[in-house]
């Protein structure tokens, strides 16, 4: 199973460190990557692996939440299959 993770607020050093960072500490495994900075804000999407969390789910997406607000930020984890109906016309 996938899931999209989100992020996007202003740019600062260490964005992408600190949400791979927890991803590797709970079993989530990266698969793709993108991120750009327009001005001086941030925006990154990444699809991770979730077969192997050491964490439910949802509590996993919590955590990113928790983290996102704690720098500024906006970090959301979204199931694949969810995603994917929300995004199906």
């Amino acid at each position: 199973m996938k899931a999209v993770v989100t992020v996007t607020g202003k740019d600062s050093v260490g964005i992408i460190a600190r949400v791979s960072t927890l991803c590797s500490e709970y079993n989530a495994n990266i698969i793709d990557i993108t991120q750009s900075v327009l001005s001086e804000y941030f925006a990154m999407i990444m699809l991770v692996e979730i077969d192997e969390l050491k964490i439910p789910f949802a509590e996993f997406a919590d955590k990113l939440a928790a983290t996102g607000k704690e720098k500024g930020l906006d970090i959301r984890a979204m199931h694949e299959d969810i995603f994917n109906t929300m995004h199906h016309v």
